[in-house]
């Protein structure tokens, strides 16, 4: 399925900063050295190239493995109206992006959850980190949920 879910018309706004950006990095270098955790999830690097820019852009996010050897991502963006860079950068390419877990490099390939796969992983992501659930209430969009497939390089 393509990634069709649309921006919200209200929600939080995050202006990035140089504090923010500061800790995401040092977050992301974290994960790269085989840190496991961000804020009390497990966290994964995503790897994407910018669909305008074409620069690479790594960013710290919180995954849930699933038993097929899968992972689930959800574009909360913490509520915002707007769906995350990396969510739009994802959509242009899914099958180009790259995670960094516990300090090993994988490539993957992304696909957008709807219907009944969708509810049943963001069951899985509320059961496991309620604070997501509090998310939906700052905003009118449907948070996507995806997940990413290891493919062969």
């Amino acid at each position: 399925m393509s990634f069709t879910t649309p921006n919200g018309t209200h929600g939080i706004t995050m202006k990035p900063n140089r504090i923010m950006k500061w800790f995401m990095a040092r977050q992301a270098k974290g994960i790269r050295r085989g840190k496991t955790t961000m804020m009390g999830f497990t966290a994964l690097v995503l790897i994407t190239a910018g669909r305008k820019s074409g620069n690479i852009y790594e960013t710290p996010v919180a995954y849930w493995s699933e038993p097929d050897g899968t992972w689930l991502i959800c574009a909360s963006a913490a509520g915002a109206t707007k769906h995350p860079s990396w969510y739009r950068n994802l959509a242009a390419a899914p099958d180009e992006a790259r995670v960094v877990i516990a300090g090993e490099e994988i490539p993957v390939s992304a696909e957008e959850l709807h219907g009944a796969e969708r509810e049943a992983g963001w069951e899985q992501i509320i059961h496991e980190a309620p604070r997501f659930a509090d998310y939906t209430k700052k905003t009118d969009r449907e948070l996507p949920v995806i997940r990413l497939t290891r493919r062969l390089s």
